[in-house]
């Protein structure tokens, strides 16, 4: 059976995407079936690997909302093994649309129930919110990865988070994890990105990637041209470190069982968060 894991992070522009499309990619490339599923009513998933996110075809709109099947809405990716569900502008109210729906935030659990065994993976890029997209995502997930950018405000708002994804494993998603941390737009020129990093695996410990993606201009124009990184910049530094991370995600799946991250309080996000900020100062 496929693992399904949600890519989340209120925030935006902390690499989200950008991490949702090229692990895809890669665990695609490393001979896996993988499932891309766009739920941002920004369509950005959906347009980074070359597929027109105007395009009046059935999405995850049309799957949450009916009357398409979950088969009547995957299309061929980019690249042998990798698999689509788009977004498009049709999203944008399914926010609202959801609000009276009965069993609403199980939608997306029960259309994925049909075909996750057909994929070893289905990744699911949620929205910059913590609504009732994300909240599908979650209830359908087996895990979630966290983007977390290396720079200033970088905790800020994780504690909300956690206490969704500890909430919805308490009442809706018993078997709900954390995969990990992935550590974005790294600057070691700075000591604000240093101590981000070292704030971060001291809260997260184990659940932090290893590998640390740096800022690159050849990641941020992949995107523009609809291509994953290894489709358009094999050898560069991007490249190399979502191909090396998407090895660790591959190694991780062992058959233990994780379970999530709790906290009662909090003191521990706070206290890192004060701690970049004085690095931040000192700049």
């Amino acid at each position: 059976m496929g693992k399904i894991i949600a890519f989340c992070n209120q925030k935006g522009g902390v690499g989200k995407t950008t991490s949702a499309i090229n692990l895809s990619a890669y665990v695609a490339d490393s001979s896996k079936k993988v499932l891309l599923i766009d739920a941002d009513p920004q369509a950005n998933a959906t347009s980074g690997v070359g597929l027109d996110k105007k395009a009046q075809r059935p999405g995850v709109y049309e799957l949450l909302m009916g009357p398409n099947s979950v088969e009547e809405t995957i299309i061929a990716g980019p690249m042998d093994n990798l698999f689509v569900i788009p977004s498009n502008v049709a999203l944008t109210g399914a926010e609202i649309e959801l609000v009276g729906q009965t069993q609403r935030e199980f939608r997306l659990r029960r259309a994925l129930g049909a075909i996750r065994e057909q994929y070893d993976f289905i990744f699911i890029d949620c929205p910059p919110s913590l609504g009732l997209l994300t909240l599908n995502a979650l209830v359908a997930a087996d895990s979630v990865i966290i983007p977390l950018q290396c720079e200033y405000y970088a905790l800020e708002g994780l504690s909300q988070l956690m206490s969704t994804i500890n909430l919805v494993n308490k009442s809706l998603n018993r078997k709900l994890s954390v995969e990990g941390v992935i550590l974005t737009m790294a600057d070691f020129r700075t000591r604000l990105t240093s101590e981000v990093i070292k704030e971060v695996r001291e809260y997260f410990q184990d659940r932090v990637f290893e590998t640390i993606v740096p800022r690159s201009i050849r990641l941020s124009e992949a995107p523009g041209f609809g291509k994953p990184i290894m489709l358009y910049d094999k050898f560069s530094i991007g490249a190399l470190k979502y191909e090396k991370l998407a090895q660790e995600l591959l190694n991780r799946q062992k058959p233990l069982e994780h379970s999530a991250i709790k906290f009662d309080a909090d003191d521990s996000l706070a206290a890192a968060s004060d701690d970049a900020e004085k690095a931040n100062q000192q700049q």
